[in-house]
């Protein structure tokens, strides 16, 4: 399969080019954080890099227990809160704010409850199917994942930015696609076609700065 070590740390080496492009790219303050999204996307992936290289030497090691960890407060515990705040932020129109506000709450809400539910309920990684599957004790219900994708992606599609809701709209596409196909991996897969779709930011930065040079120049 095409997921791999190499497959993680390439993205992550992509991603955290585009971070730094993107963060070089930010003429506030208020845009650091979407601006730095790519960056936490880069050190995700090079965790679950690590992560490929661990599970076959010491799959109940403390260093495959950390990076499991580690991925799990990324995927399931930082991107609900985080996503929704990052495009707060930038968000100008007032009717639109109020609506990632309440997002941002959902995801505030789901975040918290599943960073207890890493700290509280045993989980580990295994590699299947040339995939890291993440398990946990329990399948959460049907409405935390609703929650969690109206944090995470639909925050973004509410934007008044077109490149943002570009972003939102990979995202989702990369969230359905891995829950068709890819299942039982599917927070690994999601996660990596979410640092690939990341990339888009970049592309929001580059436009705003076009913009403005043209409003310079008018």
């Amino acid at each position: 399969m095409c997921f791999s070590a190499t497959a993680s740390f390439v993205t992550a080496g992509v991603t955290g080019v585009v971070g730094i492009a993107s963060l070089r790219g930010a003429s506030e303050r208020r845009e650091l954080p979407l601006a730095a999204t790519p960056v936490f996307f880069a050190l995700q992936q090079s965790v679950e890099g690590v992560l490929w290289l661990t599970l076959p030497v010491a799959p109940h090691g403390p260093a495959a227990t950390g990076l499991t960890f580690l991925f799990l407060f990324f995927a399931e515990a930082f991107w609900p809160v985080y996503a929704p705040l990052a495009v707060l932020l930038i968000e100008p129109n007032d009717r639109r704010r109020r609506l990632m506000l309440a997002c941002l709450a959902v995801g505030a809400g789901v975040g918290a409850y599943l960073l207890w539910w890493i700290f509280s309920r045993s989980h580990g990684a295994a590699i299947v199917d040339g995939h890291i599957v993440y398990v946990t004790e329990y399948r959460h219900s049907d409405l935390i994942g609703l929650a969690y994708l109206a944090a995470t992606g639909l925050s973004l599609l509410m934007s008044s930015h077109r490149t943002v809701v570009a972003f939102g709209a990979i995202v989702l596409a990369g969230a359905a696609t891995a829950y068709v196909v890819y299942w039982e991996a599917f927070v690994s897969v999601w996660c990596f076609f979410a640092a690939a779709a990341s990339v888009a930011i970049l592309w929001h930065f580059e436009w705003s700065r076009r913009r403005r040079l043209r409003m310079a120049g008018a």
